[in-house]
């Protein structure tokens, strides 16, 4: 029998299908966008990061030639918006909560004038005692940031098994707090809308987002009109990492102008701002208490943890859930306890990014097992590989591990780096101390946790020149969504890659979609389109049939055609067949829509439930030079494994896993938002001190196929999991080097060099 797939790119490394798009500059962002008639946005943001508005007089600024509206909070809808605390209004009224929150739009014929005339607003503020931290929000008379409750947003409480037992069975319990700070998503292309009028008075958006659908729904819901009034379409996206989510404003201000003036409306951030309106990473003070017996195994965990949302809360009460209960199913432990409390401040919002409060738990777990391991007298490789959990068990919170690929990761890594050698050799007599370190991690695959639907759909249509077009509403923000859809449905039909198009999400005609999030694009998407392009390789088996005058059963796709397989030479092109199901009695056009969903089930009250189709694995090992005389740590080397259960594209893996090193590189070791009286003191690329190419080794990195029952040819997400163990890596490293463990991110010389300090007045002593 002759082979029916002989040209699929499944498991090869494939270029994304639209780099050379973006390269050559032909790709179209949001802020490349150009309409006819088009205005210009800009918004005024509030100094202050607590105070009342006592009046605004625009008249100064709409007097300016060019500006065409000038809108406050009293010219905006009085619905208030948000995830699942409904508490923030499009333009600010009556009070602001943070520095940076936009109190007024204006729309003029230039970029220019716009911002010129921002100039001319006048507010008068009365400046109001701000609550900076959360310790200060906790405090019993600290007044609430948000009027009529108090500064708790949300608080999680559980507990398996018999946590107090399981401590008291152990030979060995450590206590300690962990403190992770805030991280900018750092993406190329700052938010970007264009909104504009159709002729029937819908509003159309052109927006950078990772959700079209998303998008959509809380731009009905903020400017008060029906979801159906309202079409989006996902421009060009230039990386998202959680920011580009649910929680900007930006299409939401570009909306309301584009409806008050009737006119096209664009509204570009510059850095500074997209500093201010971004969501960064969720801050937590993490206070971590484990209980282990003699041989590592881990007998009782209970997690305190203190998150600080910002002024408003968005995603970030989801954002801690994650914190406080992933990483517990990663081990068999069958005792633990949480506490977690997410507070407001009057500080800039926070919210999703890459990693999804994996990050933070797995700083202070990795770091914790790692300093129980020496007490131990053990390495800290065989504790990760003793607890951890296996295929085909179920975790503590009712997880059902389908693939786990943890333990040969683990080894991988290691391997890479020469950890036995490396652990055992000399760190070093002069100033320059070497050290290696690892950690582990686990992330999603999808995640039923936003409403009972965790699935996707396809559409497929075959042209009638025998190329297909493929609809999906998940996005693409440079991850490779588009390559990955190509690849399946090109895999199924046996057709080129370039025979193959995936038209950009659009809420008028792609399927609903939840979106990039919770690394379940490759899972639900991937699913998904094997289900459509199956769909429509047996619309055309069945007509090719009859043209053929064979029974399907003896027929295949192959090379763009549907032949016999027992006389290859007998055939119809697609092309063929796709005009012939038109132009026939009852024909149609040769488009069929495929759905999956995860066979998953919701948590109950007690958090408790199988939440995603699939669970990824990785594991990271470094070695860091420390100069004793600076405190300047620098990562000689890194090898990241990634358990992504069916490689699908390589190349793409390795390009997610090497950028999402580099992002935990710098939240490790250089990126930190200053805050000054909670005014951003940072914001922009020369001060925010992001981790460039002369700040990290030549990455290498390995794929651990575990071939995942639920995904698309035992596929799963492979571009969050990555970025999990880098911090906790370095800060194990750092400690073999030099015997410092720095529990306060990021870690910075100085405190490194107070770390070496303390601990010559511990020996002197």
């Amino acid at each position: 029998m002759t082979s029916r797939i002989n040209q699929s790119t499944l498991g090869q490394d494939v270029p994304q299908v639209n780099a050379r798009a973006k390269v050559l500059g032909r790709a179209q962002y949001a802020g490349d966008l150009k309409v006819a008639g088009m205005l210009h946005g800009a918004v005024l943001r509030s100094p202050y990061p607590h105070a009342r508005i006592v009046a605004i007089d625009t008249s100064a600024a709409l007097a300016l030639p060019g500006v065409k509206a000038v809108l406050t909070g009293a010219d905006a809808p009085r619905v208030m918006w948000g995830v699942h605390h409904k508490e923030r209004r499009i333009l600010a009224e009556g009070v602001v909560r943070f520095a940076g929150e936009e109190v007024a739009a204006v729309a003029a014929a230039s970029e220019e004038i716009a911002r010129d005339a921002l100039d001319h607003i006048q507010v008068e503020y009365e400046e109001l005692p701000a609550i900076l931290t959360p310790e200060e929000a906790l405090d019993e008379e600290a007044p609430g940031v948000h009027p009529g409750r108090n500064n708790v947003s949300h608080e999680i409480r559980f507990e398996r098994g018999d946590a107090d037992a399981g401590f008291a069975s152990a030979d060995l319990v450590h206590e300690a707090t962990y403190t992770t700070h805030a991280q900018y998503p750092g993406y190329l292309e700052p938010m970007a809308t264009v909104a504009a009028l159709e002729p029937n008075g819908r509003l159309v958006v052109w927006t950078s987002t990772q959700s079209v659908t998303q998008a959509r729904l809380r731009l009905a819901a903020a400017l008060e009109m029906p979801i159906s009034r309202i079409r989006v379409h996902q421009a060009t996206t230039g990386g998202g990492f959680g920011g580009k989510l649910v929680e900007d404003a930006n299409n939401l201000i570009a909306g309301l102008l584009a409806r008050k003036t009737g006119k096209p409306v664009r509204l570009v951030n510059n850095r500074l701002e997209d500093f201010l309106a971004a969501p960064s990473s969720v801050p937590e003070r993490i206070t971590l208490k484990l209980g282990m017996t003699r041989a590592g195994l881990i007998v009782a965990k209970e997690v305190r943890i203190v998150a600080d949302c910002g002024a408003y809360s968005g995603l970030a009460a989801e954002v801690m859930h994650v914190s406080a209960m992933r990483s517990d199913n990663m081990h068999r432990n069958p005792n633990v306890r949480s506490h977690a409390t997410l507070v407001y401040t009057h500080t800039p919002p926070h919210g999703a990014f890459r990693g999804f409060g994996g990050s933070q738990m797995l700083f202070a777990l990795n770091s914790h097992i790692h300093t129980m391991a020496e007490q131990l007298g053990l390495d800290p490789v065989a504790i990760h590989k003793l607890n951890a959990i296996g295929a085909g068990e179920t975790s503590i919170h009712g997880w059902q591990i389908g693939s786990t690929g943890l333990k040969e990761c683990i080894d991988q890594a290691i391997d890479a780096i020469g950890w036995e050698a490396k652990r055992a050799a000399p760190k070093g007599t002069g100033a320059r101390r070497r050290g290696v370190g690892m950690a582990a991690a686990m992330h999603v695959s999808g995640n039923r946790t936003i409403g009972n639907w965790d699935g996707s759909t396809v559409v497929v249509k075959v042209n009638e020149d025998g190329r297909v077009f493929i609809h999906s509403g998940e996005a693409d923000m440079g991850q490779g969504a588009m390559t990955m859809l190509s690849q399946v449905v090109a895999h199924e039909l046996d057709i080129p890659l370039d025979h193959t198009h995936v038209v950009p999400p659009d809420t008028d005609t792609s399927p609903i979609a939840i979106g990039s999030l919770a690394s379940r694009v490759t899972i639900a998407g991937g699913n998904a389109a094997i289900v459509a392009a199956r769909m429509a390789r047996d619309k055309l088996l069945a007509l090719a049939a009859t043209q053929l005058e064979r029974p399907v059963e003896q027929l295949e796709c192959a090379n763009g055609t549907v032949r016999v397989i027992a006389d290859p030479e007998r055939s119809c092109t697609l092309a063929m067949l796709a005009r012939l199901h038109v132009w026939r009695h009852g024909g149609e056009g040769l488009q069929v829509s495929g759905s999956w969903d995860a066979r998953t089930q919701m948590h109950d009250d007690q958090v408790y439930g199988n939440i995603a189709p699939a669970y990824s694995f990785a594991a990271q090992a470094v070695e860091v030079e420390v100069d004793t005389e600076t405190g300047q740590v620098t990562v000689l080397d890194s090898f990241v494994s990634d358990d992504c259960g069916k490689a699908l594209n390589p190349l793409a893996i390795h390009g997610q896993t090497n950028g999402a090193t580099v992002q935990a590189i710098g939240w490790a070791l250089y990126e930190q938002l200053q805050l000054e009286g909670g005014r951003m003191a940072n914001g922009n690329f020369a001060d925010y001190t992001m981790a460039t190419s002369d700040a990290v080794p030549m990455l290498r990195g390995g794929i651990v196929e575990s071939n995942d029952p639920n995904g698309p040819y035992g596929a799963k997400g492979a571009s969050e999991t990555a970025i999990l163990p880098g911090a906790p890596a370095i800060a194990n490293a750092v400690y073999d080097a030099i015997g410092v463990r720095i529990r306060d991110l990021p870690i910075t010389p100085e405190k490194v060099l107070a770390g070496l300090r303390e601990l010559q007045g511990a020996r002197d002593a």
